[in-house]
């Protein structure tokens, strides 16, 4: 049957961008359901306006730099790269008028409701919060504003990325008639949100950007000033380094970081009732066509807004905070090598504390009997508990062997601090290998114990970050398995050296053999299901765009293969297309917490496998990154990640399904229990009891009946 199909027809495949778009419509989405806390709300937004951000830094820049190049081969769903930025403008307009619109019409008359207001410095103050913002303008912005005029003898300014900036046209009180450019930056050094007070209990606000605006004329104080709006521009980030070039990647990312500031602009926002001539000139400036240029609704730039998410006194606003619970193979008096050793130990985050991976790295420094850690750092936080212990370790004399990835996009700078700080202390630091980024995260000890050396190794789906741990859902487990620990010492020494072995016990790596992997399990189940068996695969992940795997996928639905994806962003594979896809749903789970982990599973005629990594179906994860994708091995830890998957399946709350016509809908639970996967997890991880097996005296994880 598929022999007569051609799985790779482009009309079978999504494009990559406009599936993008559709994450984060979802997001938006989030902001518009009236059943989430009002702040709550108001932080999806917020979320919206980062992610939109950065997708127009990196990938439409990527597009752009395409164009410019005269690049015309086609992607997976036949678009060219100027067809993708003809429907990504259309779709993006479509989406920044939804967020405004909810954010102006929706989300604003219930924060006055509530006695929050955003007030407007030309409309709202009363004379005495006039009186305040003007003396705040004086005392603590005036002296850091440098306002830059534009004519003969001053040419135009570097509006840098992401900067807001008022721009404004004068005329000279001496000389009408002759008008002059000006613009002023707004200082990212002071709070854009200023709090201002009142008489009547309720809390007001003003955006920094209004309070330059009101007092402008003070900074031009010879001119008229005529209009004065604030703008934004958005510039190509997307570092293209030549590591075969660089003799030094440290001094290469620094210099081309500066760089940044000066990449092309592909993106200018402007309040939406600016003054014509004042746009045709920063148009003609910037070197913006018109297709660039978003006018916008209300204000530029809504990440603001996760400032006020976080104000004091409006607790019954937000969602309650939940604390992470205690992983429960773990005691807090454990010894954390001991718990290992009772058996391999399974993490689920944010629902259960990330304490042990930082205790895990915290004990191995101060433990006279540890010799070596080695890890992989992609992203850290800023004051990383984790970077704290290395540099520990290696002043205890151990031997530390730290791999800082410094091509992790926009955390580039923050690493190369990091960087430094673990050489200083006497750590052994890598900088990855040459062409491929290493985003796998794994975690060696070597230790000396009574019966010899033993390894203790960690491996997760998410970064070695403390917090967006209390954010990102993601998994991990602890091991001494020496079969995995034999293969945790091959990955380092390939990653320091050019040692590679003849063969691996248990993990399998990108770019070497993961795709080759992948597809082999594909495939079996295929057979499989040709042979008559039952056959299953459910695939958790972030995002899948690869056309080879989507191509496996497509083959084994039409085999007769039942397979469940649950992706959380960018999924280019359509489903319900007649012999091919009708035996393949894919879903999106959208919460309080990002979905990152990754978890396969794979039915095996009965004798189940179940994989977890940090790789995505993307070909950067398949092909250009290094990937470690590991097993679940013990019976009572898949028990564990198959239940994930099968809670996630049956979300009907949060989760999105993807229709045939492209368009992900919630499900209609009329009738049916709720089930909102990440809220079900909060409680099952409560309701843990650890108990102890009587034979082994290890402890054992005694699930919650699933929460109603």
């Amino acid at each position: 049957m598929d022999s007569k199909i051609d799985f790779k027809n482009p009309k079978y495949y999504e494009n990559r961008e406009l599936s993008w778009i559709k994450f984060d419509e979802r997001v938006l989405s989030e902001a518009r359901d009236k059943n989430i806390p009002l702040l709550e709300r108001l932080k999806f937004i917020s979320i919206t306006s980062s992610n939109l951000d950065e997708f127009f830094m990196v990938r439409v820049a990527s597009l752009k730099d395409m164009v410019h190049a005269n690049y015309k081969k086609r992607d997976i769903a036949g678009m060219t790269a100027t067809e993708q930025l003809t429907a990504i403008n259309e779709a993006t307009r479509e989406l920044v008028n939804t967020q405004y619109s909810t954010y102006m019409r929706s989300l604003i008359p219930l924060l006055n409701k509530e006695g929050i207001y955003l007030l407007d410095a030309h409309e709202d103050l009363t004379e005495e919060q006039g009186k305040f913002v003007d003396r705040y303008f004086e005392e603590s912005v005036y002296p850091v504003l440098t306002p830059m005029a534009v004519d003969a003898s001053r040419p135009f300014p570097l509006i840098r990325n992401k900067t807001l900036n008022i721009a404004a046209l004068l005329t000279g009180k001496q000389s009408e008639g002759e008008t002059v450019f000006a613009t002023v930056q707004v200082p990212s050094v002071l709070p854009r949100l200023v709090q201002i007070p009142t008489e009547d209990g309720s809390t007001c606000f003003i955006l920094l950007e209004q309070i330059i605006e009101r007092n402008i004329s003070v900074l031009f104080s010879n001119y008229n000033v005529l209009c004065a709006y604030p703008y934004r521009v958005m510039r190509n980030a997307d570092l293209t380094i030549d590591e075969d070039e660089a003799s030094d990647l440290l001094k290469e990312i620094q210099n081309k970081l500066k760089m940044r500031q000066w990449g092309e602009v592909i993106r200018l926002e402007i309040e939406d009732m600016a003054d014509k001539k004042l746009l045709k000139f920063l148009k003609t400036e910037l070197k913006v066509a018109d297709e660039d240029i978003f006018r916008i609704a209300g204000p530029i730039d809504l990440t603001f807004l996760m400032k006020v998410y976080g104000i004091e006194g409006y607790d019954h606003l937000r969602y309650k905070p939940y604390t992470p619970q205690r992983v429960p193979e773990i005691a807090p008096e454990d010894n954390i090598f001991d718990a290992i050793r009772r058996g391999d130990i399974f993490l689920h985050h944010p629902y259960e504390t990330f304490d042990p991976v930082v205790d895990f790295i915290r004990q191995a420094s101060k433990d006279p009997d540890v010799l070596a850690i080695k890890q992989t750092l992609y992203r850290v936080s800023g004051n990383s508990p984790i970077i704290s212990s290395l540099a520990q370790a290696a002043e205890n004399g151990k031997q530390v062997t730290v791999l800082v990835e410094l091509k992790a996009r926009f955390d580039e700078e923050h690493n190369i601090v990091w960087a430094k700080k673990l050489e200083q202390a006497g750590c052994h630091v890598i900088y990855g290998l040459v062409g491929l980024k290493t985003h796998s995260k794994i975690a060696l000890v070597v230790r000396r114990e009574e019966d010899g050396i033993r390894r203790y190794v960690h491996l997760g789906t998410g970064n070695y970050n403390d917090s967006t741990a209390k954010l990102y859902t993601d998994c991990g487990i602890f091991t001494c398995k020496e079969s995995i620990g034999e293969d945790a010492t091959a990955v380092f020494n390939m990653l320091s050296g050019y040692s590679e072995p003849l063969s691996w016990n248990e993990l399998i790596l990108a770019p070497y053999w993961l795709r080759d992997k992948f597809i082999k399990l594909i495939d079996r189940e295929k057979k499989h299901a040709k042979n008559g068996g039952e056959a299953r695969i459910i695939a958790k992940m972030n995002s899948l765009c690869d056309p080879g795997i989507i191509e496996a996928l497509y083959e084994a639905s039409a085999a007769g293969v039942k397979i469940d994806l649950i992706v959380r962003g960018i999924c280019c594979l359509r489903v319900g297309i007649p012999g091919v896809s009708e035996n393949i749903t894919v879903r999106s789970i959208v919460g309080n917490f990002l979905e990152h982990s990754r978890i396969f599973y794979f039915w095996n005629d009965g004798d189940t496998e179940i994989y977890m990594g940090s790789a995505d179906w993307m070909p950067r994860n398949l092909d250009r990154r290094v990937e470690i994708i590991f097993p679940v091995l013990e019976t009572s830890l898949k028990e564990k990640a198959l239940h994930i998957l099968e809670v996630e399946l049956a979300d009907n709350m949060k989760a999105r399904v993807l229709g045939a016509d492209g368009k992900y809908e919630k499900l209609d639970r009329r009738g049916k229990v709720a089930v909102n996967s990440q809220e079900q997890f909060c409680e099952e991880a409560k309701e843990e009891v650890p108990k102890q097996d009587a034979m082994t005296g290890r402890r054992v994880f005694v699930p919650a009946e699933p929460a109603e």
